[in-house]
């Protein structure tokens, strides 16, 4: 009996901490349909543009406030928009290629929110990227609402070994040059 009632007593003690511990935390799943990654490479006679698939996603909360979150990215779905035709067929080859994402050995790039820190306009949001099998820290800004956040990143893609063009690295490139950085405007609706 008295084995029973330290079990029953033990038990809900436990229940009692976890619920009075966080009561508020919440995960935030990501509507993958209606979220939006838009990519912009530049190279020095002009850009290309295109789109990029949110695989899965989510965002870690404590009552109103970010405290977290993992996004996986389908590497494969890189697509081109400003092209058509066989340019856009060779673009994208080219981009999920080795000289570029290589998505056969690396099909997904993840983004871990390790902490996110409120500032007027939503949060200054750090985490881990990891794109080609590199993993960097990073932090940017990003609005966030109700039901959306949004934020534009700059990635150095040099530092996750996609160094094909790169004047950083090659010599005599003259107007094949691409710019190290590429943009990313994202749209996540949860």
């Amino acid at each position: 009996m008295k084995t029973i009632l330290k079990t029953t007593v033990l038990a809900a003690t436990v229940i009692l901490t976890a619920a009075f511990t966080n009561p508020t935390k919440t995960i935030k799943k990501m509507n993958v349909t209606e979220s939006t990654i838009e990519w912009k490479g530049k190279k020095v006679l002009g850009s290309h543009n295109g789109t990029i698939n949110l695989q899965e996603g989510y965002f870690e909360m404590d009552g109103n406030n970010l405290t977290g979150g993992k996004f996986v990215v389908d590497m494969t779905s890189i697509t081109v928009t400003d092209l058509k035709g066989e340019s856009k067929g060779k673009l994208e080859g080219h981009l999920k290629s080795d000289d570029f994402f290589g998505v056969e050995q690396h099909p997904t790039a993840t983004l871990v929110i390790n902490s996110a820190a409120k500032n007027a306009d939503g949060y200054m949001v750090s985490g881990d990227i990891t794109i080609k099998g590199t993993t960097l820290p990073i932090t940017f800004d990003m609005d966030m609402t109700d039901n959306m956040a949004t934020t534009s990143l700059k990635i150095d893609r040099t530092k996750f070994n996609v160094r094909y063009g790169s004047g950083s690295f090659f010599d005599n490139l003259g107007d094949n040059t691409i710019s190290d950085n590429f943009e990313l405007d994202v749209t996540l609706k949860f």
